[in-house]
């Protein structure tokens, strides 16, 4: 069986959120399975989910930007996205993470999704990790 991978790419302004608008488009286009291609833009600021942590100890920093979007990566589906993103400073340092809701886009910001209609990506609560983890159907 062979599966194709459909494309969306879409702009967000400023003043948007980036991770909630992302999800919305996912809900909206009934997305069940997808990937992150690309992100490229402005943040004012930055909320993520540091590694290394089980859900009750996780560690979330926020910072004032600007930043611009220097790469990003992650699975989406209706039921969970899953998204790390990297940004850097003025000064050219670069900061990732598990990006949070209420990252704000500051003049835009560029996304191209892949879209699988032929798979499922859905999200369990795994007791080994305490998240819900990706499970393909």
């Amino acid at each position: 069986m062979k599966y194709y991978m459909r494309q969306k790419t879409i702009r967000l302004k400023p003043s948007q959120f980036l991770k909630e608008e992302i999800e919305k488009i996912v809900r909206d286009e009934n997305i069940k399975a997808g990937v992150l291609l690309s992100i490229v833009g402005g943040l004012e600021n930055a909320k993520l989910r540091m590694p290394g942590a089980k859900p009750e100890n996780q560690v979330v920093k926020e910072w004032t930007g600007p930043f611009e979007m220097v790469a990003g990566t992650g699975t989406l589906s209706k039921d969970g996205c899953h998204i790390h993103i990297a940004l850097s400073d003025k000064e050219g340092r670069v900061i990732g993470g598990h990006l949070k809701d209420g990252c704000v886009v500051k003049k835009t910001a560029e996304i191209v999704l892949g879209i699988f209609d032929e798979i499922v990506y859905k999200r369990i609560l795994y007791k080994e990790t305490g998240f819900e983890e990706l499970e393909v159907e």
